[in-house]
C-alpha cells in the first residue's frame, strides 16, 4: 500500500505547492525509483511501485495537455484529478453492475484461488456474500466519484475559485485514497469473521 501511495502522494502534494508539472514528476519518479530499487535488491516483486508509476503517468500526460492547451497551473491540476474520477466512477459502475447480475466480481476472486473460476456460482449462500464484498468494495469508488467530481466540475465551470477547488480536491484525494480502501477491506474482514461464512454441509 505504501509503495502504491507514496510516490502519488509526493506529486500530488509537489505539484500543488509549487504548481510545477515537471518537478512534481521527477520528484516522484525519483521516489518511486527508490522504492524499485529496493524491491530488485530484496528479490520482490516491484508490481505496485510500477503501478504507482503508470497512475502517475496518466495523471502527467493529461496535465501536460491541458498545459499545452494553454490551460493555467490550476487547469493543470484539475486536468491530473480527472483519470481518477474516471477510473473510479468505471471500477464502481462494473463492480456494482456485477453484483446486480447476480455474478458479483469477488467470486472470480474466489475462484482463482480455489482454481475453478465459476463453481462458486452454483451455491446462492456464496453469491450472496460474495455480492456484498463487492459492495464493500465498491463504496470507496463510489464515495470518491460523489464527493470528488461535484468539486472537480464547479473548478471547471467557474462556479467555484479554481484554487480552493484545486486544494479542496487534492485533500479529498489524500484522504480517500489508501485510508478509505484499507476500511472497505477492513469491513470486509469483518463481515468474513461475523461467523456468516457459508460451508458446505459434512
Amino acid at each position: 500500500m505504501a509503495e502504491a501511495a507514496v510516490p502519488t502522494l509526493v506529486f500530488t502534494v509537489t505539484f500543488l505547492l509549487s504548481k510545477d508539472l515537471r518537478f512534481a514528476v521527477v520528484l516522484s519518479l525519483v521516489c518511486a525509483g527508490l522504492l524499485l530499487v529496493a524491491r530488485l535488491v530484496q528479490r520482490q516483486t516491484p508490481q505496485f511501485v510500477l503501478n504507482a508509476l503508470v497512475g502517475i503517468g496518466i495523471g502527467a500526460f493529461f496535465a501536460w495537455r491541458a498545459a499545452r492547451g494553454g490551460g493555467d497551473a490550476n487547469d493543470q491540476a484539475l486536468a491530473y484529478f480527472l483519470p481518477g474520477l474516471i477510473y473510479n466512477s468505471v471500477y464502481a459502475v462494473l463492480l456494482v453492475l456485477s453484483t446486480v447480475v447476480r455474478w458479483p466480481l469477488v467470486g472470480f476472486m474466489v475462484g482463482s484461488v480455489t482454481g475453478d473460476p465459476t463453481a462458486w456460482h452454483d451455491d446462492p449462500q456464496v453469491v450472496r456474500l460474495c455480492g456484498r464484498l463487492t459492495l464493500l468494495l465498491a463504496a470507496p469508488c463510489l464515495l470518491r466519484v460523489v464527493v470528488q467530481a461535484p468539486l472537480y466540475v464547479a473548478g471547471r465551470t467557474g462556479a467555484m475559485d479554481p484554487d480552493a477547488a484545486v486544494g479542496v480536491i487534492a485533500g479529498a484525494k489524500l484522504a480517500m485514497g489508501w485510508p478509505l480502501q484499507v476500511v472497505a477491506l477492513l469491513g470486509m474482514v469483518w463481515l468474513l469473521t461475523r461467523n456468516k461464512t457459508p460451508r458446505a454441509e459434512a
